[in-house]
């Protein structure tokens, strides 16, 4: 029983340390138009086509995600002068 116990408590520990979860950083934003005023967010969206077929028949409009931040490219290069 302890070494089910001793087990179980090593299986946790290491699902506690994989990867960190990092939010979605995506260029396009759907703001959907609730019935009562109210309405959803979703910038979830690569495109500015992903984003209008979603919210197409169901009422919204897409807009840029002003959060959002490009991922960082390669760096440049810069050669010493002569």
């Amino acid at each position: 029983m302890k070494g089910l116990l001793f087990v179980s408590a090593v299986l946790i520990g290491l699902a506690g340390i994989g990867t960190p979860a990092e939010a979605q950083n995506y260029p396009w934003c759907a703001y959907y138009s609730g019935s009562m005023g109210g309405g959803g967010t979703n910038c979830g969206f690569m495109t500015f086509e992903q984003c209008m077929a979603t919210v197409t028949g169901i009422g919204g409009i897409c807009m840029r995600n002003t959060q959002f931040v490009p991922p960082a490219g390669p760096r440049a290069r810069f050669l010493p002068r002569r």
